[in-house]
């Protein structure tokens, strides 16, 4: 029997909407979801190609990817709690109008400078954008069963876009080139821009009225502390591909990002209206499924990065072969976060988590084991898919645990904190494996081919130890099966209610 429809608060009280509506509302945030995802995937087959157009060095052709992760990195949890502050609505549109916009600029850049700065803003839009579409889900979607199958469509977008990213490059760059990689962007964003104008509804925040109180400043110094510091932290990671981790410039950025992000929790200890309120943090399964969160991102992150460079620089697959047989993980994908759909509110997510990091962890041991001379169905294939349905499989539950029990007016705050653990994991992860790939293919004495398969081997088998870490931390998870929690949210029956 269908359930009513959720109350939505608006300046005029509370009313409703159909499940149609409803249904609207979730394809637009999954689809915005999509598109701010794939912009991290969908450049790696095309670098070759803009490098070659634009004259860009190596490094420069890095910067490309670098440009992105910095801006989106740095700004989510400003991001995030300005949909709590300001609305999910207004903060959606915003990010959606400077992602569209910065992706034009990206399709029209006449050079690397012009290019790596629009890559930044793109990266910016994407920081406002994505926490608002985690939050639309979480205000809308009240009823506990409703809420996971639309977390689950917003999780498997997220897995999906990583491979989907890659094919769709390939395919752009070899029918229309490199600059379509951007522009695919510009009628999507106006089209979702104009449905969200017509779709999503724009009631106020929750919390105190103007009058009432007030509502809840921005905490400019907590914001200021924060976005420098990931800032300074991802920059400091992310240049470790070009440098080594002892030099000067690295450590610095290093150093400077732990002293501010240790300056925000000073901040946040001090002021009435924190930016990330301390107690939230405290909370054992935020924490724990960030950091598995955390651990899944940077498994997930460098597993596109580096099978596209092995595939095109080892067994000499075109932008083209390489984005189409990344297809079977985008089913794996989509395959794993149904069968976590169906099972989670029997499960909890705590033995979909082990089981999907579990999985991950053994496609990973198998790509270690890669080949100059590999078949791509045995070699790359087989374990490809055992990764990504393993991703696939933890992603519902790994949100769900990190949202469960979180009221409506922290919505976007915590889906900034879940957005920040997977973009800051996803950088360390390719920071770290990519460091481990070029190390071992210096020190390798054999061919140019050896060696880089080398490197990427030692590089998977690094993944399968982050996979294998989150998996051993998904068993300090509550267990048992979801019961509806504080704003609807899917958390362990057994597990007691944690002091904020």
């Amino acid at each position: 029997m269908a359930s009513t429809p959720p109350a939505l608060h608006t300046e005029d009280g509370p009313s409703t909407r159909r499940p149609a509506w409803n249904a609207m509302i979730l394809v637009i945030a999954c689809t915005a979801q999509f598109m701010v995802v794939l912009d991290v995937s969908i450049v790696n087959v095309a670098l070759p190609d803009m490098k070659a157009s634009l004259g860009l060095s190596p490094a420069g052709q890095q910067w490309i990817v670098n440009a992105y992760t910095l801006g989106f990195a740095g700004l989510l949890l400003l991001g995030g709690r300005a949909a709590d502050l300001v609305g999910a609505r207004r903060t959606f549109l915003a990010g959606l109008a400077t992602f569209t916009a910065a992706s034009l600029a990206c399709g029209l850049a006449a050079g690397g400078a012009t290019l790596i700065a629009a890559r930044a803003v793109q990266g910016i839009g994407g920081a406002i954008l994505a926490p608002a579409t985690l939050t639309l889900i979480m205000t809308t979607f009240t009823e506990p069963r409703a809420r996971t199958r639309a977390m689950g469509a917003w999780g498997s977008v997220i897995a999906g876009a990583g491979a989907a990213g890659a094919v769709i490059g390939g395919l752009l760059t070899a029918y229309a080139g490199w600059r379509w990689v951007f522009f695919v962007n510009v009628p999507l964003g106006t089209a979702l821009f104009a449905a969200a104008l017509l779709h999503v509804p724009g009631g106020r925040p929750p919390g105190p009225r103007a009058g009432q109180g007030g509502p809840p400043r921005l905490d400019l110094p907590g914001a200021l502390a924060v976005t420098t510091g990931l800032t300074a932290l991802v920059y400091g990671i992310i240049s470790t591909e070009t440098a080594s981790w002892t030099s000067p410039h690295v450590g610095a950025a290093l150093a400077a990002g732990v002293l501010l992000l240790t300056a925000f929790v000073v901040v946040e200890s001090k002021v009435a209206a924190p930016l990330v309120p301390l107690a939230l943090l405290r909370r054992r399964t935020l924490a724990l499924a960030n950091l598995v969160m955390a651990g899944l991102g940077s498994a997930m992150f460098a597993m596109w990065f580096l099978l596209s460079l092995y595939l095109q620089q080892v067994l000499g697959y075109s932008a083209l072969k390489t984005g189409l047989w990344f297809l079977p993980g985008c089913l794996a994908i989509i395959l794993g976060t149904r069968l976590s759909t169906r099972l989670i509110h029997r499960t909890g997510p705590r033995p979909l988590l082990v089981a999907g990091m579990g999985v991950s962890t053994l496609g990973f041991l198998w790509l270690s084991r890669v080949t100059v001379g590999g078949v791509f169905t045995t070699d790359v294939a087989a374990p490809f898919v055992l990764c990504t349905f393993g991703l696939g499989l933890a992603m519902l539950p790994v949100t769900a645990a990190a949202t469960a029990g979180i009221a409506p007016r922290e919505a976007g705050l915590v889906s900034g904190l879940v957005n920040t653990s997977r973009q800051v994991g996803g950088a360390l992860g390719v920071a770290i494996l990519a460091t481990v790939a070029s190390h071992t293919t210096r020190a390798h004495a054999g061919p140019a081919a050896q060696a880089l398969t080398a490197g990427y081997g030692n590089a998977f088998l690094c993944a399968a130890l982050f996979t294998a870490g989150a998996a051993l931390a998904s068993l300090l998870l509550p267990g048992g099966p979801t019961e509806p929690g504080p704003g609807g949210a899917p958390v362990a029956a057994p597990a007691p209610v944690e002091k904020q």
